[in-house]
């Protein structure tokens, strides 16, 4: 990332790195309550990237559009399960596309400089 970053950059990788230690707890703990924190995140990230005129912020874009996808997908799984009971079928899909997001977060980060 250069020294001018614009605002939007700056809150954006400030959610990105918010996204990924997110994750991270997610990985480390399995609590699947920081879904709604990940959810958090993601929409701020969305808020800011989407339609931005940053030319940074478009260059993630195609990636970003992955992200927001996966985390849908995330949901959409999410709301299949029994009570909240994840079986080993939407735990496998769960885990696939966290591990998605994991590797976008990754990527962007080390396009914008700051891994």
């Amino acid at each position: 990332m250069n020294e001018e970053a614009s605002q939007e950059v700056i809150t954006f990788c400030e959610q990105l790195v918010r996204l990924n230690g997110v994750m991270k707890a997610l990985f480390d703990s399995g609590n699947i309550e920081l879904i709604g924190e990940m959810n958090k995140a993601v929409k701020e990230m969305h808020r800011i990237q989407h339609g931005s005129e940053d030319k940074v912020l478009q260059a993630v874009d195609p990636e970003c559009r992955i992200i927001y996808g996966n985390f849908d997908m995330i949901i959409a799984v999410l709301r299949t399960t029994e009570e909240g009971v994840i079986d080993a079928g939407a735990q496998t899909a769960l885990n696939k596309f966290l591990h998605n997001i994991d590797e976008l977060v990754i990527n962007i980060a080390a396009a914008l400089g700051i891994v």
